[in-house]
């Protein structure tokens, strides 16, 4: 197997879960904030859902730009939330399984101007943060939904308010 075929694979999976996740985003919260220093709700939501397509298009040039911003612009509604997310998703899959395996296993880097931030495998970039990265966020994100008394789906297993098991 591949290693874009594996990637892939993962990503279809945690993809299925984080959708989940997201459809349960109440849509009149986008603006709400559990403390001044945090996103907004909308924010992080946008986060998780455009994290796929838009770490997986960085893994392209080489080196790559470093973002200049992290800004995170805010979810307009829900259904914006998850077109967004299905956009990203399809534009990580695409761009994953353009690599080959040399491809995956070559020095890759960041850059602000000049400067390298950063020089590790692609693959290494995709797994830490087009996936891990991602699984972070969206566990914020089941948090922010606990504190809304948003019923949390299961994510790796039962939560408080669902059990597939059972």
């Amino acid at each position: 197997m591949a290693i874009a075929d594996a990637l892939i694979g993962e990503l279809t999976q945690e993809a299925a879960t984080t959708r989940r996740v997201l459809e349960r985003v109440p849509a009149d919260k986008l603006t709400w904030k559990p403390h001044d220093k945090s996103m907004s709700l909308g924010q992080l939501a946008l986060h998780v859902a455009t994290t796929p397509g838009n770490v997986a298009g960085m893994a392209v040039p080489n080196p790559s730009p470093a973002p200049t911003s992290f800004d995170q612009p805010e979810a307009t509604s829900v259904d914006a939330l998850l077109t967004a997310f299905d956009e990203s998703v399809s534009t990580a899959k695409e761009i994953v399984g353009g690599f080959n395996d040399a491809a995956m296993m070559e020095s890759w880097s960041i850059a602000a101007g000049d400067k390298t931030l950063m020089s590790i495998p692609r693959i290494g970039w995709l797994r830490a943060i087009m996936l891990n990265h991602w699984y972070h966020h969206r566990g914020q994100l089941s948090v922010y939904l606990r504190l809304l008394e948003v019923p949390v789906p299961s994510i790796y297993g039962p939560s408080a308010d669902e059990n597939p098991f059972a």
